[in-house]
């Protein structure tokens, strides 16, 4: 399976040059906490995010996984990463979480129920509290966590969504239109 044209495994993804005035990616406290859980500029691991994919779109079941580009994205870009986190952050306590899709493996059904709700495929991105909530990416590439309270919103991609876990910053509740 190739659902996107990129650099192979061990390569690194073309990054745009940093020049003056430029705002890094990430706040100095985020790039910490991925470089100690093994992130660095240009990590791409596509073969093991088709690898992923491959899996999750094998899975028996009634509901199919969802596998589109922005999750093998960032399964390549950040999965099998892992954050050991506690304590209080910005505005929530820091919890633990991990992104790996097959997290979500057994959860087709809840990550399309959410699709649903949102008009779009969701795929699975990884879990927080060790297993406590489910992490999921949709095709826009918003990343999501559903939990026993309902469903968050993380923010617009997994850049974002990264800085939410790790600073603790208190995410958006999804709430139905009415």
């Amino acid at each position: 399976m190739n659902p996107l044209a990129t650099p192979s495994a061990g390569e690194t993804r073309p990054q745009p040059p940093a020049g003056r005035g430029s705002t890094p990616r990430f706040s100095a406290d985020v790039a910490a906490a991925l470089k100690q859980a093994g992130w660095h500029p240009g990590r791409w691991e596509i073969r093991r995010a088709e690898e992923w994919a491959d899996q999750l779109l094998a899975h028996p079941g009634a509901v199919p996984h969802a596998v589109f580009p922005a999750a093998v994205e960032a399964w390549a870009e950040f999965g099998e990463l892992a954050f050991d986190l506690s304590g209080a952050g910005r505005q929530v306590a820091r919890t633990p979480f991990r992104l790996d899709p097959l997290c979500g493996l057994h959860l087709p059904r809840s990550l399309a129920d959410l699709g649903r709700a949102l008009d779009a495929r969701v795929a699975p991105l990884g879990e927080e509290r060790h297993g406590q909530a489910l992490l999921a990416v949709d095709e826009a590439g918003r990343v999501f966590s559903l939990d026993h309270t309902g469903e968050w919103y993380l923010g617009a991609d997994v850049d974002q969504a990264v800085s939410t876990l790790v600073l603790g910053t208190l995410p958006e509740r999804l709430r139905p239109a009415h």
